[in-house]
């Protein structure tokens, strides 16, 4: 029997950071991650244990298995530290298809939500040929808020998922590629 496989996916450097499919070697970094009060504060408001973190991570493995995309694990570069995760997301009741970023508090103001969502949506709208990707907010959460503005989404609207208000940032795949072009950025 040979050992645990990753998921699914593509592996994207950027000059920082390594977006890759997620393995269960990360499960103890990101249970911190989800276990930290702070950082799920507008992500539901609920913390996840070891176990519902483990679920979470199964989830996301079957969503690049059924969906062709998904989250990565963030690496830092330098260290090899899973910071966060950072990537696509299309569950079945969800408003569209979304880029959305949940780093661990101690990356905070570092810039990595920003450079690893930027890499997420080259791959969407570029590679994958998305017509526009979405990323849901909670009204509250102004760092997020800044990291969308920042990647050029503009506010669209607000609706309610799974229970909570959220706001919607979008981008089309036309702007994202003018600003692409504008940064000297190839998609």
């Amino acid at each position: 029997m040979s050992g645990p496989a990753a998921a699914p996916g593509p592996v994207i450097e950027t000059p920082r950071l390594r977006l890759r499919p997620p393995r269960e070697a990360d499960l103890d970094a990101l249970a911190a991650m989800t276990g930290d009060p702070e950082v799920m504060r507008y992500l539901g408001g609920k913390t996840l244990d070891r176990e519902d973190t483990w679920r979470q991570m199964a989830m996301f493995v079957g969503h690049w298995t059924w969906r062709g995309f998904g989250q990565w694990a963030v690496e830092e570069r330098s260290t090899g530290a899973v910071v966060g995760r950072v990537g696509l997301h299309y569950p079945e009741g969800w408003p569209d298809r979304e880029v959305g970023w949940v780093l661990a508090r101690a990356h905070w103001g570092k810039g990595f939500a920003r450079e690893a969502a930027q890499a997420a949506l080259d791959h969407a709208l570029g590679r994958l040929r998305w017509p526009r990707a979405i990323s849901l907010i909670h009204p509250d959460n102004a760092r997020s808020i800044r990291v969308a503005e920042g990647l050029g989404e503009r506010l669209e609207g607000e609706t309610v998922v799974r229970g909570g208000p959220v706001r919607v940032y979008a981008i089309t795949a036309e702007e994202w590629a003018r600003l692409a072009r504008v940064a000297g950025r190839t998609l």
